[in-house]
């Protein structure tokens, strides 16, 4: 049976439609501020006199929670600051989260690549506390070294890591991840970032 209905095309909403709709952030105005957070955080973390600064940038995705330095700076290209901080902090997360798991890869990752062991700078034994103690030592160096030599150590923490991975039959996936993560680090390191905060 055929319908007597006329069909009409579908109405298309107007641009003042769209401008009504409430809904997430501006993306651009998000990566603005995440830039912008980035660099106040480590540009006043290195001009501030007060010894206990270097702490709580340490422990900012403790007390700020990593869901907001998430919200803030995940998105953000490895090469900019803002996203070279997300993988330190995330770094720092996932070793104070499952250390022994991060000692048992660091640990048979070290005698693989001899010379990233020596950039890391974890002592040895690399024992959970130790490499607890690293990965805050690296951060540190947000506040007080330079920033490359900071990228570097935790790109040369995360290259063990993925060798110990691999020589540990880790999933490819999970080996991958940690060599990305490494790689990321190391450009950050030789690019333009790490050059204008040294």
């Amino acid at each position: 049976m055929v319908s007597d209905r006329i069909h009409h095309r579908p109405m298309t909403p107007g641009d003042g439609f769209f401008a009504d709709i409430v809904g997430g952030a501006d993306p651009a105005q998000v990566r603005e501020a995440g830039d912008l957070a980035a660099t106040v955080l480590v540009r006043g973390a290195r001009e501030s006199d007060d010894p206990t600064l270097a702490e709580r940038v340490v422990h900012l995705a403790e007390t700020e929670g990593l869901e907001t330095l998430a919200e803030v700076w995940s998105g953000a290209p490895a090469d900019t600051l803002a996203g070279s901080l997300w993988r330190l902090f995330l770094l720092r997360s996932w070793v104070h989260a499952d250390p022994e798991r991060v000692a048992a890869e660091y640990d048979a990752g070290q005698r693989r690549v001899d010379v990233a062991r020596v950039v890391a700078g974890v002592a040895d034994p690399p024992g959970p506390d130790e490499l607890r103690s690293m990965v805050d030592d690296v951060l540190r160096g947000i506040a007080r070294g330079d920033f490359a030599v900071t990228l570097f150590r935790a790109a040369a923490f995360a290259r063990i890591v993925a060798a110990g991975r691999a020589s540990l039959d880790a999933s490819h996936d999970e080996i991958s991840r940690m060599l990305a993560l490494s790689e990321q680090l190391e450009a950050a390191g030789h690019g333009e970032i790490a050059d204008t905060l040294a």
